[in-house]
């Protein structure tokens, strides 16, 4: 057996046992104290109490939808970077997250209830997706600098409708639209389909792990080793575009996580993709995680959006990764 086939597993194990704490203090810790027995007796059916409520229709729905959306953005991140060979890409930088904010401020300042509002997200974020792929293409095949350019461009087209939208709004909704442009998790639960794109795109990413490593190395080698590079280019912005907009339209434009998430996974267990792919959805998730259990306690009883408490702790972070590590993080 070799050496990598062995740290491999033992590392994941050590990053699902980070899930599983995460996961614990993220139902222990808040402003409210616990009884377990009681919980546990609500569990069984015999009474619902307070405490029941609190663990099983708050914080747990709350810590399920950190993760689904800390993996999400997590496997996003990894193959944006893949994808654009830049190790700055992050799951935003396409635009994905500009289109689903514009049209899910429209929905707010219509009034729309939560449902309609990640609806209109949806389709503003897989719009701008097909905006991105559309003009990038110009008379031909895309390639990896116009895409960039593209996305850039129209991120910040994106930026200038949000902030209009945001001087036209009525008082009453600013709130609400401030929070989900920060990013916030909500009390309810992910739901199948969601959880169900995160566990196909974790799939297939592992399935073309190898091709990922070999275009890595450059497009011209990867085309010479066999690899079809204008499928797998199409793949994975189709795959993190897919997994951008599921994240937004159930938490809003959480930053940094799909930033940092892969440099750190990179670092600590090299750049392998059968090993980075896993990895940055379970260190993603259990990032998030965290995150919203300080969200909830730091100023409790006030709650902060989870999007403040990932950039408070994403940017030094990635400040200092940048001062101490000298290896690429995408070669």
């Amino acid at each position: 057996m070799s050496k990598t086939a062995t740290i491999f597993p033992l590392k994941i194990s050590i990053l699902g046992f980070i899930t599983l704490a995460a996961f614990v203090l993220a139902l222990t810790m808040g402003s409210v104290s616990i009884e377990w027995a009681q919980v546990l007796a609500g569990v069984r059916g015999e009474h619902l109490s307070i405490d029941y409520a609190v663990v099983v229709q708050l914080r747990l729905p709350r810590a399920l939808n950190a993760f689904v959306v800390g993996g999400l953005l997590g496997l996003a991140g990894t193959l944006m970077q893949v994808l654009l060979r830049n190790p700055l890409a992050d799951p935003y930088v396409l635009g994905v997250s500009g289109g689903a904010a514009v049209a899910a401020l429209l929905a707010m300042m219509l009034g729309w209830h939560q449902g309609w509002v990640s609806l209109a997200a949806a389709g503003g974020a897989l719009g701008s997706m097909a905006l991105v792929f559309m003009l990038s293409r110009g008379q031909g095949d895309w390639s990896t600098t116009r895409l960039l350019l593209t996305g850039v461009v129209l991120a910040a087209g994106w930026g200038a409708a949000v902030s209009f939208i945001l001087v036209v709004s009525p008082d009453t909704h600013l709130r609400g639209m401030l929070f989900w442009l920060m990013g916030d998790v909500h009390e309810s639960y992910p739901g199948g389909l969601r959880s169900g794109i995160l566990a196909g795109a974790l799939i297939v990413a592992l399935i073309f792990a190898r091709s990922l490593n070999v275009l890595t190395l450059g497009e011209l080698r990867a085309q010479s080793l066999g690899v079809d590079t204008g499928l797998v280019r199409l793949g994975l912005f189709l795959v993190a575009g897919i997994l951008t907009a599921s994240a937004v339209t159930l938490a809003g434009a959480i930053g940094f996580v799909g930033l940092v998430v892969p440099h750190l996974v990179r670092i600590w267990g090299g750049s392998d993709h059968r090993f980075v792919i896993p990895a940055s959805v379970l260190g993603g998730g259990s990032l998030l995680v965290l995150a919203e259990m300080f969200s909830r306690t730091l100023l409790a009883p006030i709650q902060l959006p989870v999007g403040v408490i990932t950039a408070f702790v994403g940017v030094p972070l990635f400040l200092l990764l940048l001062r101490r590590s000298t290896a690429p993080v995408v070669r």
